[in-house]
């Protein structure tokens, strides 16, 4: 009730209120409308604590396109300046060009503004003081929404793998059918989601465990006389033991680049992709150049281990110290248990 004497006008009770709407307004629409275009423009997918593997699978697939690009504009305008950041084990020169930093950039930076809270782990140097923001539109393929279901994780679960430049070497030499670009996302350490994708020939290849994928195994494969994919720089040395391990009738093909060995096991159609029935690395190798391969094989039903038949786990050191095999259709237990003399190579 108001004081005695004093009468309240509606009116002048609705001008009060309209004005103090008009406050909160001036107060708050501009910070409303600065998270709605953060949102609209590539801003967290989530805020909270979780991410959504759906949407980490389409900006994965964003990512791997755009570090593609870079790849590409690079090598056609010849302008690499390549050098070696350093020596691999074997002694030989580890290349770094124009490609790979400019690539790594951009896969880096668009994941990072998607996703704040999740590890990256990249193969290439990012700077710390670095703020640059590079937006997702949160779009997702027609292909990725009929396969894939949305599932939610904790972010602190997660960690993404970028290969920014895959075959670096071969990229120097116009070798360009074994370039490709990564993004693996492990959760708990295990692969579940796999991007490859090849720059040079408009190739994507994306799947996620318990998902889908846009891949998929070919009919049949040789497990009595495989086909074996293995490094170029490691070809002498594998051949000898496969050929004791499974005769001299196995061929053996000679590659570059994790991504594309992969590739191999599978059915892809790009005419400049070779097949092979078993993936063999006799020696140390990095996470980021076998963790994208491995979510893709899981999720089609094959399997990557070390030679000695370990799982791989995806948190932690970025090494692996112990070799690979990869393989689909095939007893992979099997082909481990023919490869003692591999094993002890992958030590030397």
């Amino acid at each position: 009730m108001a004081p005695m004497g004093i009468r309240l006008s509606p009116l002048g009770v609705a001008v009060f209120c309209l004005l103090g709407l008009g406050v909160l307004y001036h107060l708050y629409s501009g910070f409303l409308a600065g998270r709605f275009a953060f949102f609209m423009l590539g801003g967290p997918a989530v805020e909270s604590g979780s991410v959504d593997l759906r949407e980490l699978l389409a900006a994965s697939v964003v990512a791997a396109v755009k570090g593609g690009e870079e790849v590409k504009l690079v090598r056609e305008g010849n302008n690499l300046n390549e050098k070696a950041k350093g020596k691999t084990r074997e002694g030989a020169d580890e290349m770094l060009t124009f490609g790979d930093l400019h690539s790594n950039r951009k896969m880096y930076y668009l994941l990072k503004t998607a996703f704040p809270g999740v590890q990256i782990n990249t193969e290439e140097h990012v700077d710390a003081d670095d703020q640059e923001k590079i937006f997702w539109d949160h779009s997702i393929p027609e292909d990725i929404k009929r396969n894939i279901q949305s599932t939610l994780v904790q972010a602190d679960s997660v960690t993404v793998w970028i290969d920014p430049l895959d075959a670096t070497q071969e990229y120097t030499e116009n070798l360009l059918q074994y370039v490709t670009t990564m993004v693996c996302v492990a959760v708990n350490g295990k692969p579940v989601i796999g991007v490859i994708h090849k720059p040079f020939f408009a190739y994507t290849a994306w799947a996620m465990v318990d998902g889908g994928s846009n891949v998929k195994a070919r009919s049949s494969y040789n497990e009595q006389t495989p086909t074996i994919i293995v490094s170029r720089s490691h070809a002498g040395t594998v051949k000898q033991v496969a050929w004791q391990t499974f005769g001299n009738k196995s061929v053996i093909i000679s590659a570059g680049g994790s991504g594309y060995k992969v590739l191999s096991l599978l059915d892809v159609p790009e005419v400049n992709q070779e097949k092979a029935d078993v993936y063999i690395h006799v020696t140390y190798i990095k996470k980021w150049d076998i963790c994208a391969g491995n979510a893709v094989l899981k999720a089609l039903g094959g399997k990557m281990t070390t030679l000695a038949g370990e799982e791989i786990s995806y948190t932690g050191s970025e090494d692996v110290e112990d070799g690979l095999i990869a393989s689909i259709k095939i007893n992979h237990q099997r082909l481990v248990e023919k490869l003692p003399v591999l094993d002890k190579t992958s030590q030397n």
